[in-house]
């Protein structure tokens, strides 16, 4: 980790998340705002444009600023929960990480989007995919692993009954469909993975 080059981290995830925009808009229009898509591309773009001056950075100052520069354009649900997920980060994380370091920085964020969002695991939400992923990490998983195991875990909110957020209005309804934010962090993991074995 401590090898990573934000100026070619920030371009792939916000790649990512430009292409698959219409997919993430899809899934939440049929059971959330029909906004995730956009709101993510648009806080990513947002990010990306400012790629240099977060690079600049030391690792955990700049994971706050793009997790307070994702609450600011972000919108909707979202913002405040990826937001804090990359504050909580680089709250946590020392400026060259170990993979310990990692791992438990890790954890903590995702207690703090648990909290954020007043969910658990099991509620068809992002918590589903990124729990998992932080067990992957904790056992020593491969990067391409890892990916795998997030594009499983968003998989598995298909079948899940959404208990928080606007999906959690439909009920039964909600079941069939998968969780966009479940998504979101599925493709960020391995835009993430992708980008730092590339510079390996």
């Amino acid at each position: 980790m401590d090898k990573v080059d934000l100026k070619t981290l920030i371009p792939a995830t916000a790649n990512t998340i430009a292409a698959h925009a219409d997919e993430l808009t899809a899934l939440d229009q049929a059971i959330g705002d029909g906004d995730h898509g956009l709101n993510m591309k648009r806080g990513f773009e947002a990010v990306r444009a400012e790629a240099e001056a977060f690079a600049a950075k030391p690792l955990p100052e700049a994971l706050k600023a793009i997790g307070t520069k994702l609450v600011m354009t972000v919108g909707g649900a979202s913002g405040p929960l990826f937001g804090t997920l990359f504050m909580a980060l680089g709250k946590e994380i020392s400026a060259e990480p170990d993979h310990a370091n990692l791992a438990a920085a890790f954890g903590k964020a995702i207690e703090a989007v648990a909290a954020r969002g007043k969910s658990q695991v099991g509620q068809k939400t992002m918590l589903d995919v990124l729990k998992p992923v932080h067990d992957a990490l904790l056992q020593g998983k491969t990067g391409a692993e890892i990916a795998d195991v997030a594009d499983n875990a968003a998989a598995a909110t298909v079948p899940m009954k959404a208990l928080r957020g606007r999906a959690s209005f439909l009920g039964d309804r909600s079941i069939g469909h998968m969780d966009a934010g479940g998504r979101s962090v599925a493709l960020l993991v391995r835009a993430v993975v992708e980008s730092i074995e590339g510079q390996a």
